[in-house]
This record gives structure tokens, C-alpha cells and sequence, in this order.
């Protein structure tokens, strides 16, 4: 590790993969985009991004995804009550990086799998020259995914009676997140439903969706 690296406040790559996906009837995080997992596209752009390390908080007895996201170089969290939804899964994420240095954790759903890495290096380089509550990336004047979180948001965000998840930390702080205009319109795609995937996958074959040269 260089001098310069040692000086870059740390920040953990979180990604939350331990819902049911009732409405896709089949684990997000296994279905293959250019024959590559979602797993591995999310950790390999939080990853080559310069988030380090990255966990994926998977559920109990998911051990394919779990397996899938240890070969992406992931370290893996078991959430024990997803069924309360995401959140939990970041509170997860949030103990295991207090542990640690980590300045900001940057949280990064399953099912955007295509975010650029470029995107996360612009994010991250921006929060880290402006130190900002948190950070999101901007498309076309529409927020988006990575949301990057401090650490004074950490009590927060692991408090039990919050309502609303994150998102509703984000509101509470909205006048000092730092928004990131980027070009990448994968940090909007949210694919939930066997149609969205199939329009996914049909716009990937088209070369209509955005992604790293």
C-alpha cells in the first residue's frame, strides 16, 4: 500500500442480497447479464471502483449466491431477519465496518448490476475531496445508486425505530448530500421483475444499454 493509498479515508462496499425476490421468483443475485452473475457485477464495480473490502449480506441457507459472491472476492455476512428488508442488511454491514477504519460504507443494491466502476471511482473521488454526510450519483437530475454513507450516519442508520430505511436518512440530511452528476444511466436501472430482466437483457444484446468502453 502507497503513502497516498494510507491517506484515502476507507470505504466498505456494501451489498444487501438477502431478500426473497418474490417478484423476480428467482435470486437476483445468480441471474447472468453478458454471462457474467449480478453478484459479480456489483462487486466488481464496488470493488475496481476502490472500495475495499466489500461484503454481500446474503440469507440464511443461500449458499450459491454466498459461494457466487466469495468468487468475486467478496467477504460474506449471513443477515439472520431478512424478511425486515433491506435495511437490515446495511445495519449488518454498518457493525461489522464500525469495528473497523472505515470512514463510509457505500451501499450498493443487487440489482443494479449495471453501475460502472468508473461511476463508484467518481463517487468515491468526490466524497473524499468534500467529506459530505453522504453521496449519491445523479442522472440526468434523477438520484441513484451507490448511496455513500458517513460514518457520523452510522448511529443513525442502525437505529431499530427507523421508518422508511435509508432513504428516509438521506431526506433528513438532503440539504448536505453531495450529488454527483454522472453519465451512467445504470446507476438508475433497478431490475425487480422478470420483464424489467428480459428488457435488460434484450437492450444488452442491442448494445443499448450504457456501459464501460
Amino acid at each position: 500500500m502507497t503513502a497516498d493509498s494510507q491517506e484515502k479515508p476507507a470505504v466498505w462496499g456494501v451489498v444487501p442480497a438477502a431478500g426473497a425476490s418474490r417478484r423476480m421468483g428467482a435470486s437476483k443475485g445468480l441471474l447472468e447479464l453478458d454471462g457474467v452473475s449480478f453478484v459479480r457485477h456489483v462487486v466488481g464495480a464496488l470493488a475496481a471502483g476502490g472500495c475495499g473490502p466489500v461484503l454481500v449480506v446474503t440469507a440464511p441457507g443461500d449458499r450459491a449466491t454466498a459461494a457466487e459472491a466469495e468468487a468475486a472476492g467478496a467477504r460474506v455476512l449471513v443477515n439472520p431477519e431478512p424478511g425486515e428488508g433491506p435495511i437490515t442488511s446495511l445495519r449488518l454491514a454498518i457493525a461489522e465496518a464500525s469495528r473497523s477504519d472505515a470512514a463510509y460504507v457505500a451501499y450498493l443494491p443487487i440489482d443494479h448490476p449495471r453501475v460502472r466502476a468508473g461511476t463508484v471511482a467518481a463517487l468515491l473521488a468526490a466524497t473524499r475531496a468534500q467529506y459530505p454526510p453522504a453521496a449519491l450519483p445523479s442522472y440526468r437530475g434523477s438520484r441513484g445508486h451507490p448511496a455513500v454513507f458517513a460514518r457520523s450516519l452510522f448511529d443513525e442508520l442502525s437505529d431499530p425505530g427507523l421508518k422508511g430505511g435509508a432513504r428516509t436518512v438521506v431526506h433528513r440530511h438532503l440539504d448536505r448530500v453531495l450529488l454527483v452528476e454522472t453519465e451512467d444511466p445504470g446507476v438508475l436501472l433497478d431490475v425487480d421483475t422478470p420483464e424489467e430482466y428480459r428488457e435488460l437483457l434484450r437492450a444488452s444484446r442491442s448494445g443499448a444499454t450504457g456501459t464501460d468502453p
